[in-house]
């Protein structure tokens, strides 16, 4: 990550003339962001305390993570936003230059504005999304539709999402489940409702064989050539079927998101949602009852015969 930074700033003073007190707070601001990501590292990987994350295997909710870490370090609300649009900056220069395939800082909000999550979407975005791979009959429709029914049901991490083997799944008789890994190694116990696990029969009997040709292949979601579905592949799908449903700015993430916000909606308790998240920390899950709460907010508006 040491690298990219270096890059960045260099770009920023070189080819964007950023003045020197600006260059400085780049570096202070996106250093502690490196240390905090060799922190995370060597909790997982005691052998090797000195390394950190590789920086194309960050993802939208590590960085959303680390604002939670930094509001728990009790900075200044304007501070927290600069350090924000550092990051924010760092990634869309990396994106831009194709150091990274996808910039997982793009939706990232700064918390001054009260709403540290990207937006999720409604219940009817959700059913629209949905529905487009049942437009076509073919393997990988049938497919895109279980990994999408599987996403939202679970509200996996996308890594977590790839990792799934065959043997991931159980879904014979009433209490069909998911056993995923998740940060740390730890292992968790998701349940699948109807709708995920019929499209789940219909791809593993009916699509699947087709996709594997004949490849002994342990993964649970494939691609046309029969290997293992990429995180980037998982992306480029989602941003089809959604371009195609007429919805903007969604990723794998967005269905995350969507899956939390909707439980908490529904009155799932916080610590139940956390543990079907896979937080280690419940201040990451309280992060959606902002969005929550803006939706209450939003229906006693319209609702309230007083309600300006």
């Amino acid at each position: 990550m040491e690298h990219e930074i270096q890059q960045f700033l260099t770009y920023m003073a070189a080819e964007r003339g950023a003045s020197a007190n600006t260059i400085s707070a780049y570096r202070n601001d996106l250093a502690q962001l490196r240390a905090y990501f060799v922190e995370q590292h060597a909790k997982l990987h005691a052998d090797d305390p000195s390394a950190t994350t590789p920086i194309e295997e960050i993802d939208a909710e590590q960085l959303q993570e680390y604002i939670v870490h930094l509001r728990e370090q009790q900075y200044a609300a304007a501070t927290v936003a600069r350090k924000v649009a550092a990051v924010k900056s760092l990634f869309s220069y990396l994106h831009g230059e194709s150091i990274i395939d996808v910039n997982p800082a793009e939706q990232l909000s700064s918390p001054r504005v009260g709403r540290s999550l990207p937006r999720t979407l409604t219940v009817q975005e959700v059913d629209a999304l949905l529905e487009q791979p049942g437009r076509w009959n073919t393997p990988e429709a049938a497919r895109d539709q279980a990994m999408l029914e599987m996403l939202y049901a679970t509200g996996m991490r996308v890594s977590e999402f790839v990792s799934l083997d065959l043997s991931s799944i159980e879904l014979q008789g009433q209490r069909a489940s998911v056993r995923c890994v998740g940060k740390g190694r730890r292992e968790r116990l998701i349940p699948i409702h109807s709708a995920a696990v019929a499209a789940l029969h219909h791809y593993l009997q009916e699509a699947r064989p087709k996709l594997a040709r004949g490849r002994r292949e342990v993964a649970l979601f494939i691609n046309r050539r029969g290997e293992r579905l990429t995180r980037q592949g998982v992306w480029l799908i989602i941003k089809h079927y959604a371009q195609e449903a007429g919805i903007s700015g969604v990723t794998p993430h967005t269905l995350r998101h969507s899956f939390a916000t909707h439980l908490l909606r529904g009155a799932a308790p916080l610590r139940n949602v956390q543990e079907l998240m896979g937080h280690a920390n419940i201040s990451t899950t309280q992060l959606y009852t902002q969005l929550t709460d803006e939706h209450l907010r939003d229906v006693y508006d319209r609702a309230h015969p007083r309600a300006s």
